[in-house]
């Protein structure tokens, strides 16, 4: 059996070193072999332009952040995804880090931005890939993905027994929709969302936590409240992703029909 969990809290606005400490008390006695945080939980997310993202940022060769939770990981025996504003070379990515007392084993760039992160995010430019830890297969998508059902299938066919989820969730049928997505693909789903609400000068954000941990049949496992933080921790049984059978003949993945589906990689153009 494999143990995963979230830690739901409310980010203060460009707070780095006390949001990251209000994290290392939380996961301190966490017991768990996966832990998923918030989207951007260390800096916080309505950003007033560019350039003032780009003073918060980090690049993850060189984050006390990182290295901070990754001897957290280390401590503790554990490994962590969490939200993280990237910089890297005059660019940065909305993305999600997997950590793990060895340090960063991978990084996904938010593929999909939301809004107003369109203004200020560079959109994320490498493909999707999973990560093996302790015999369980981890992908990663960040908040907006669960919009788009192709991120969730090709972690799905990349072999993904457990998808994280850090999220900033403002829209009221985002956790719904992720079971939508467990049941589609027959894998574990962890959204770790915030919640609270942000005033910035350009406007205010609500955000509505309800992070949660969904099973492969679109069961909710465990599920938060929408304005507290809290530290939920669940056991899974990993080879039940494995098994896609939906009847005695029917099969999640094996009876897809790709010859007919090339429309899904063809662009879009409104007419």
């Amino acid at each position: 059996m494999f143990k995963v969990g979230f830690f739901q809290f409310a980010p203060g606005f460009g707070k780095v070193k006390e949001n990251r400490s209000t994290i290392a008390a939380a996961l301190a006695h966490a017991g768990a072999d996966l832990v998923v945080l918030p989207e951007l939980p260390f800096t916080g997310y309505l950003f007033e332009n560019r350039a003032e993202l780009m003073g918060l940022a980090e690049s993850p060769k060189a984050s006390a952040t990182l290295d901070g939770l990754s001897e957290l990981c280390a401590k503790k025996d554990f490994f962590l995804v969490t939200g993280f504003a990237e910089r890297t070379e005059g660019r940065v990515f909305n993305s999600a880090v997997l950590l793990g007392p060895s340090g960063v084993l991978q990084v996904y760039r938010k593929l999909h931005l939301f809004n107003t992160e369109k203004e200020y995010f560079d959109p994320g430019d490498e493909p999707l890939g999973v990560h093996e830890i302790r015999g369980v297969k981890v992908g990663m998508m960040v908040c907006f993905d669960w919009a788009f059902p192709e991120v969730a299938r090709v972690l799905a066919l990349q072999g993904a027994d457990v998808i994280c989820h850090p999220s900033n969730l403002v829209l009221t049928f985002c956790q719904e929709t992720m079971r939508a997505r467990c049941i589609e693909n027959g894998f574990y789903a962890v959204t770790c969302n915030r919640y609270g609400t942000e005033r910035r000068p350009r406007g205010e954000l609500t955000f509505t936590g309800q992070s949660q941990v969904v099973g492969p049949k679109g069961e909710v496992l465990v599920r938060a409240a929408p304005d507290q933080d809290e530290l939920a921790v669940v056991e899974i049984d990993p080879e039940k992703a494995r098994d896609k059978s939906i009847t005695a003949k029917n099969d999640l993945l094996a009876d897809r029909r790709p010859e007919f589906y090339r429309d899904l990689v063809s662009p879009y153009f409104e007419t």
